[in-house]
């Protein structure tokens, strides 16, 4: 796994898995997959807190699967939901120590074209995991990724003036649902339901 070397990633992604997820909707992720520019604004996230989170990938331990979480911090976490869709997570935690941010939807802010013709629609290009994976081209090949460097970039920004983060119970999993570790910017369309 390539060395995370970026300052300015670093510090985004400092301070612990739960800070990051709430921090983290407002930045951007910049694809240059296959040399075609695509952006787009986070707007929701969930954190996974590893060995204490029977929801998390690491909850058992380390796997080939689920390696990347125990690597460095700034990383990009690529799995595979259901065998079929890929999903991305920001690695949080300490080197040994896992946790993640799973980045659940975008609003898409260049390279709308670019993520159309990989969904194959102009709609809904980003509101969830499965399909902003998609969009940005993001594979199992990037797994491990160093997200300072190009192809696939997290740059830091605040949220829009007046937005308002949102936080509940996460969705999609069977063991901690309820805990309150998602994070959303409140009434945005791309964040599925419930939305507050």
């Amino acid at each position: 796994m390539p060395e995370v070397s970026s300052p300015g990633l670093l510090e985004l992604v400092d301070g612990g898995t739960v800070q990051v997820a709430r921090r983290l909707p407002g930045s951007l992720v910049v694809s240059t997959v296959g040399g075609h520019e695509a952006s787009g604004r986070i707007v929701e996230t969930e954190a996974y807190l590893g060995r204490d989170d029977p929801a998390s990938h690491a909850f058992r331990g380390r796997t080939r699967r689920n390696g990347t979480m125990f690597g460095k911090r700034g990383a990009l976490y690529v799995y595979v939901s259901y065998g079929i869709h890929h999903c991305i997570n920001v690695v949080t935690g300490e080197e040994g120590d896992p946790g993640a941010v799973l980045i659940r939807a975008l609003e898409p802010v260049s390279g709308l074209d670019v993520m159309a013709r990989r969904r194959g629609r102009t709609t809904e290009l980003c509101s969830g995991p499965g399909r902003l994976a998609q969009a940005f081209g993001i594979t199992m090949r990037h797994d491990g990724h160093d997200l300072s460097r190009p192809p696939i970039r997290l740059v830091a920004q605040p949220a829009p003036a007046g937005a308002v983060v949102g936080i509940s119970g996460r969705i999609g999993v069977s063991r901690a649902a309820d805990r309150p570790l998602r994070f959303f910017l409140k009434g945005h369309p791309a964040v599925k339901a419930p939305r507050w």
